[in-house]
């Protein structure tokens, strides 16, 4: 039977720390046996110490400083480098058995957002990706996330793929970690949506930060994460802890009233829905609570009344779409985008009055900004 061997991975590996109290004892002229005597342990101690078998404990370095007058720190941290030598050793050809595991994700796009560093060797890059989801393994990774999104991978139109998704839940829950927000409260949150609803007109230079800011001081941290390659999310909405919501969104299809509906629908479901709850719009979005978000976010956008009053004076110029969204405070995209949804004009008629975004990487922070990509 062929050998394996060639496929583990064998990394740097600490001698052990026996190795040196070994060349210690020669180069003193001193034996096995006089080292027990001397330390008073049993001569089979010293020998399995010296074999790697038995660990050099804090005693035995303190024994070891008195007859040998090195440090009792210097056989300790001997000792600490060794088994944890062991153990990486140890772990890595168990992490190889998994390597197939990393085509579960687009570690490529992963690596072009920052999100991990690329390694061409499978190990590293397995550990790179379990620290990514503060896992220590690839069967605690299953645990802990495919259950959270296993409502959530069928897709009427596209193909999810849950390593994806995870990857990019993740690193919203990282991003969420650094930002500073007041504990949640239903009635401001409530209150700074009419001023987030003021920002759609903006330009994302300016409606990104402030709407951040916004949603941190009701308790709710908002980032905005690129979709990788079969992520297929649009927005997600979960609770990081009793007093702190967060909302995320991916910009995955690059108009502003695309992007805004679904933040307002995001923001309907912490209204609205349980804090047990995890809501990811665009992978499978049916349901009574998905419902509720959607009537949530066109109400809040332009209330039903009023697009009906618009309606009945049977305007559908791009010069009256712009005259109404300007009288309703809200963004000419979104008019677009709500009278295209419900059969008033066709889905080809007027986009050029949504603003397309695109995300950047900034030099000095490598953050990400969506910015428009077309002069209105």
């Amino acid at each position: 039977m062929a050998s394996n061997s060639a496929n583990r991975y064998l990394p740097d590996r600490v001698s052990p720390p026996g190795e040196t109290l070994l060349e210690t004892l020669e180069a003193l002229g001193m034996s096995q046996a006089d080292l027990a005597e001397r330390t008073g342990r049993p001569r089979k101690t010293i020998n399995e110490i010296i074999k790697g078998k038995a660990a050099i404990t804090a005693e035995t370095a303190l024994q070891l400083e008195r007859v040998l007058g090195i440090p009792a720190g210097f056989w300790i941290n001997r000792e600490r480098q060794y088994r944890e030598s062991q153990a990486r050793y140890e772990e890595a050809n168990r992490l190889i058995a998994d390597k197939a595991w990393l085509r579960c994700f687009p570690i490529r796009e992963m690596a072009r957002w920052g999100w991990i560093v690329r390694h061409k060797e499978p190990v590293q890059q397995l550990r790179e990706l379990l620290n990514f989801f503060g896992v220590a393994s690839p069967r605690q990774w299953k645990g802990l996330w495919t259950e959270t999104c296993v409502s959530f991978r069928k897709s009427v139109a596209f193909e999810c793929s849950t390593g994806a998704l995870t990857a990019w839940l993740r690193r919203g829950e990282l991003e969420a970690r650094s930002i500073k927000a007041n504990p949640y409260n239903a009635d401001r949150f409530r209150g700074i949506l009419a001023e987030a609803r003021k920002l759609t007109s903006e330009p994302p230079e300016k409606f990104q930060a402030e709407l951040v800011r916004l949603c941190a001081g009701a308790g709710v941290a908002l980032v905005f994460i690129p979709e990788t390659p079969k992520t297929r999310a649009s927005g997600a909405t979960r609770w990081i802890s009793l007093a702190k919501a967060l909302i995320q969104l991916s910009l995955r299809y690059k108009t502003d009233d695309q992007l805004w509906f679904t933040f307002f629908h995001e923001a309907g479901h912490i209204l609205l829905h349980g804090k047990r709850e995890i809501f990811i719009e665009g992978v499978n979005s049916s349901g009574t609570p998905e419902e509720e978000a959607n009537r949530f976010a066109a109400d809040l956008l332009i209330p039903q009344a009023t697009l009906h009053d618009f309606i009945d004076t049977g305007e559908r110029s791009k010069r009256s779409i712009k005259r109404f969204a300007r009288q309703i405070g809200v963004a000419p995209g979104i008019v677009v985008g709500r009278l295209q949804y419900e059969g008033y004009i066709p889905q080809s008629h007027c986009n050029n009055l949504k603003r397309r975004f695109v995300w950047v990487v900034k030099a000095s922070d490598k953050s990400l900004t969506p910015r428009t990509n077309c002069a209105q």
